[in-house]
C-alpha cells in the first residue's frame, strides 16, 4: 500500500489537498468518490521515502541485538517485535515497526529491507537474502554487526583526524578579520603621510575595503561556499576531485589504505556470507565511496566474467594498495579466498588506522605553519613602516 499526496475538489469546486494510503490510483479515486470529493493530481510519496538513512553506528546495534535474539531460537518476527517496543530513538521505533508490520504481511527480510529505499545499504540486503536460503541469519546478522562497527570507528577516526585542521583554519579566519578589521584600523593615522611599503599598502586596502564592504566579503565567502558545493555534484569535476583524492601526496596513501580496506570489509562479509563473486564485487565497488576508484570496476567484473581471477583483475584498479592482490592470490592458490579475505580486511582496518594517526602528526605542523605565515605577513606588514617613522622622528 502506497501514501499519496491529492489535490481534489468538492462539489462547491472548492480545492482540497490531503494524504491518503491507497493500493493504486484508481482506488485513491474510488475512496475521495465515496467522501464526495473529484481527485485532480496526487503523488506517490511512499513514506519510507521520507524516512533517513540509518548511520553505521544504528545497524550495527541492530544487527547485533537481531542475530542475539534469533541465535537464541527467537523468531524473527518476534524479535522484531522486541526492537520496536525497546527502541527509544522515535526514528528507529519507526523503521522497526514497519519492518515487523511488513514481516507480518508474508515478506522475506530482505524484501523487506529492500522496500525502504535509502534506509538500509544494498551489501546488507543482499547478504541477508543470501543468508535467507542458508538459515544462516544470525551468523550474517552478528557478521554486518562487525562490519558496520569497524566502518563506524574509522568514520570517527578519519573525522578526529580532520577536526583539528578545521579548528586551525576557523581560528587563522577569525584572527585575521579580527587583525583587519580591529588592529590595523589602528595604525591608519598612526604612519600619517609617509611612504609605506608595497606590503603595508596591500594590507592596510584589505582592511579599509572590508570595514567599508564588509558585507559583500561575507556574500562572497558563502558564495565561495555555495559554488564549491555544487561544482562537487557536478559528475566530472566529482570524478576529477576523487582521482586527486588517491594520487595527492601523502594524504593520498590514506586515502588509498582507506579504500582497500572498505572493499576488502564489504568483499569478505559478503563473500563469505554465500553471494556470488560477481554480485559481491558489484555491492562492494558502491560502499568505496571514490567515483574514480568505483568506475574501474566495470572492467574487473567483465574479466571475472571471462574467467580471470580475482587477485589479477583487481590489481588494475588505480587506488588500492598493491599489498590487496597480493593476498588474494595467496588466498585463491590455498584455496581459502575467504578466510584470506576477512585477514586482509582485519589488516587494512589496522593500517587504516596508522595512516590517519600518520595524516594528524602530519597537518597539525603543516596548518601551525600556515598560521604563522598568515599572522607574520601581517606583522611584518605593520613593522617595515614603524622602522620608516622611528627614522623620520631621529631625523
Amino acid at each position: 500500500m502506497a501514501t499519496f499526496r491529492y489535490t481534489a475538489k468538492d462539489i462547491n469546486s472548492k480545492k482540497i489537498t490531503g494524504k491518503a494510503e491507497a493500493n493504486s490510483r484508481e482506488e485513491l479515486v474510488a475512496m475521495l468518490r465515496l467522501q464526495n470529493l473529484f481527485l485532480l493530481k496526487c503523488k506517490n510519496i511512499d513514506k519510507v521515502e521520507k524516512k533517513q538513512k540509518m548511520k553505521n553506528k544504528e545497524l550495527s546495534e541492530f544487527c547485533r541485538e537481531l542475530g542475539a535474539m534469533i541465535s537464541s531460537g527467537i523468531s524473527l518476527i518476534m524479535a522484531m517485535n522486541i526492537l520496536t517496543k525497546r527502541a527509544t530513538n522515535q526514528k528507529s521505533k519507526e523503521i522497526y515497526k514497519e519492518i515487523y508490520v511488513k514481516l507480518q504481511q508474508g515478506l522475506s527480510f530482505s524484501d523487506t529491507l529492500a522496500s525502504m529505499p535509502g534506509v538500509f545499504p544494498p551489501l546488507m540486503i543482499n547478504m541477508f537474502r543470501a543468508s535467507e536460503s542458508t538459515g544462516m541469519m544470525d551468523v550474517t546478522a552478528k557478521k554486518l554487526a562487525v562490519q558496520f562497527d569497524k566502518d563506524n570507528k574509522l568514520q570517527n577516526k578519519v573525522r578526529s583526524a580532520m577536526l583539528y585542521p578545521m579548528i586551525l583554519i576557523v581560528v587563522t579566519v577569525v584572527v585575521v578579520i579580527a587583525v583587519f578589521t580591529l588592529i590595523l584600523p589602528s595604525f591608519f593615522d598612526v604612519f600619517g603621510d609617509i611612504e609605506l611599503p608595497l606590503i603595508t599598502q596591500i594590507m592596510f586596502a584589505i582592511s579599509k575595503a572590508m570595514l567599508a564592504h564588509w558585507e559583500w566579503f561575507l556574500i562572497g565567502i558563502l558564495l565561495i561556499i555555495f559554488i564549491m558545493t555544487m561544482l562537487m555534484k557536478v559528475p566530472k569535476i566529482r570524478f576529477s576531485w576523487d582521482k586527486f583524492k588517491v594520487h595527492a601526496p601523502k594524504i593520498g596513501y590514506l586515502t588509498r589504505i582507506i579504500y582497500t580496506a572498505r572493499f576488502a570489509r564489504s568483499m569478505s562479509s559478503l563473500y563469505t556470507s554465500g553471494v556470488s563473486m560477481l554480485n559481491s564485487l558489484a555491492l562492494a565497488k558502491a560502499t568505496i565511496n571514490n567515483s574514480y576508484v568505483e568506475s574501474q570496476f566495470d572492467e574487473v567484473i567483465s574479466q571475472v566474467r571471462s574467467g580471470t581471477s580475482l587477485s589479477q583483475a583487481v590489481s588494475i584498479i588505480d587506488g588500492f594498495d598493491p599489498k590487496l592482490s597480493s593476498s588474494i592470490y595467496i588466498g585463491e592458490e590455498s584455496g581459502q579466498l575467504d578466510q584470506m579475505l576477512t585477514n586482509v580486511a582485519d589488516d587494512f582496518d589496522y593500517e587504516a588506522e596508522l595512516a590517519t594517526e600518520k595524516m594528524v602528526t602530519f597537518l597539525q605542523p603543516l596548518m601551525i605553519i600556515i598560521l604563522g605565515f598568515v599572522i607574520g605577513t601581517i606583522i611584518i606588514s605593520v613593522i617595515l613602516p614603524m622602522y620608516t617613522l622611528y627614522g623620520s622622528i631621529g631625523a
